[in-house]
């Protein structure tokens, strides 16, 4: 079967990395790009994901996966591939996001595979957890994010930081939601890759959910710390005091929109199971687009192979767990150490 791969959103950071990364591993498939401007060449594909009388262009080119890198508030792709049976890959929906398009996943007739892959970069933690123990036998999974300023980074985390930081989420605790927000409750994690020791704080990850209510682990949790400790402590105290409360969403997007020029990323998954603990670490030395670009494409590979069935998956879900791990360990940023 030919494949005709079109990543919408494809002009932003995350999609051209995307891009960059699937057509040097997989130089024979054909790659488009979407955007609201489209663009100067066939390839390029003018698709405003807000109106979908601009999605007729995505039947007429053949497209047999659709790869969603910006954000879509309405759903309007979902419901247009799944409507036209065209295979379906989302990284971008933050944990609201990604019930509700999970719950219209569920109440449609599916006839091609609809991925969500909106997990912590891209989706490869609990494929990665799975690496540690059975899901069965896990009784709390810990996740902590290191998160630099200085990192080279796309505007939707820092919007939805901004649009959500004064609202409460969910965390898990013995399979009972509570109620948290973010930059509040802090623990003592000593982070790998010489990072060391950091105060890391409450972060709303869709992990949350999935660990919980896909994989039934009881207690699940994540915290982050930024690179700079004075902007970790002044975001718990912000969130203290209050301050998020009052200041206006333009106000809130000026803390967390900065970007820098690159910087690494690092994540570690602590797990804990009847027989003890168990943890793995991962860093990757060019920043998260580059990590979330590469869990993309992963996906993206175990799609082409056309050896899943129609159907509703979370990224994870697609791979068998060593088999990932190796993959990313075989790419050249990335660094993963595990243990106990």
């Amino acid at each position: 079967m030919e494949h005709n791969i079109l990543v919408i959103g494809g002009n932003g950071l995350v999609g051209k990395t995307i891009i960059r990364i699937l057509k040097s591993r997989n130089p024979q498939v054909p790659v488009l790009v979407g955007g609201r401007k489209g663009g100067r060449t066939e390839n390029d594909l003018k698709i405003d994901v807000t109106d979908p009388g601009t999605f007729q262009v995505i039947s007429d080119k053949k497209i047999s996966l659709i790869i969603l890198s910006v954000n879509d508030q309405s759903d309007h792709i979902l419901k247009f591939a799944i409507a036209n049976g065209i295979d379906y890959l989302d990284i971008t929906k933050p944990t609201p996001d990604l019930v509700r398009a999970y719950d219209l996943a569920k109440e449609s007739t599916v006839k091609s595979r609809i991925v969500f892959s909106s997990g912590w970069m891209g989706g490869i933690v609990n494929g990665l957890l799975k690496t540690l123990a059975e899901t069965a036998d896990i009784r709390e999974v810990k996740l902590f994010v290191y998160y630099s300023v200085k990192d080279l980074a796309g505007e939707s985390s820092a919007h939805f930081m901004a649009e959500n930081v004064a609202k409460p989420f969910i965390r898990y605790e013995n399979n009972r939601r509570v109620p948290i927000k973010h930059f509040l409750d802090s623990e003592k994690f000593d982070f790998s890759f010489g990072i060391g020791k950091r105060e890391a704080y409450n972060f709303d990850v869709p992990d949350l959910y999935i660990l919980n209510q896909i994989e039934k682990v009881p207690s699940v949790s994540v915290k982050m710390t930024y690179n700079s400790k004075l902007i970790t402590w002044l975001l718990g105290a912000f969130q203290k005091i209050k301050l998020f409360n009052i200041l206006s969403l333009k106000e809130r997007k000026m803390i967390f929109g900065s970007s820098g020029n690159g910087d690494q990323s690092v994540f570690e998954i602590m797990v804990k199971t009847s027989s003890g603990n168990k943890k793995l670490s991962l860093q990757s030395t060019k920043g998260q687009a580059e990590l979330t670009a590469l869990s993309a494409v992963l996906h993206t590979e175990e799609l082409l192979k056309n050896s899943h069935e129609n159907k509703i998956y979370f990224s994870h879900q697609l791979h068998q767990p060593l088999s990932l791990l190796e993959k990313l360990k075989a790419y050249e940023s990335i660094n993963i150490q595990s243990g106990s």
